[in-house]
């Protein structure tokens, strides 16, 4: 066992996030880990870009309230707590309401060969971002 050296929190690149958004890199999985873990924190109506991930992503919802939003026009807000998958290859985006900050844990994984792990693409417009939002998340079968 060891303690893992901590990187310094930065900011996140404006190329894939509208609005201030910070991350702090957890562990970023070194062979034969693939696991990735970043604590992310948006200030009021930051959000992600549109994107997806080849193996799909978890989020854990720390504190505030998230909006999760699928390319069908769904709004899932989630709470403190909640935790949120998005299946592999479901373009999706997520960040915090307007009017509060929120954090959450991003887990995902890297594939074996090195590829690239998150495919980025549009920001998300304010109508998307504005859009109806559901507390009713589809539950897990297993």
């Amino acid at each position: 066992m060891k303690f893992v050296k901590q990187q310094s929190t930065s900011k996140a690149p404006a190329d894939w996030f509208t609005g201030d958004v910070w991350w702090d890199v957890i562990h970023a999985g070194r062979e034969p880990s693939r696991m990735r873990a970043n604590l992310v924190r948006f200030s009021p109506g930051a959000r992600t870009h549109w994107h997806s991930h080849v193996l799909g992503q978890t989020l854990h919802i720390v504190s505030g309230v998230a909006l999760i939003g699928t390319r069908d026009g769904t709004i899932f807000e989630a709470h403190p707590g909640e935790t949120v998958t998005c299946p592999p290859g479901e373009e999706h985006w997520h960040g915090a309401v307007p009017d509060r900050f929120m954090e959450h844990l991003a887990l995902w994984e890297g594939k074996d060969d090195g590829s690239t792990e998150t495919t980025w693409a549009e920001p998300v417009t304010d109508e998307q971002y504005n859009g109806p939002r559901s507390r009713e998340l589809p539950r897990a079968t297993s």
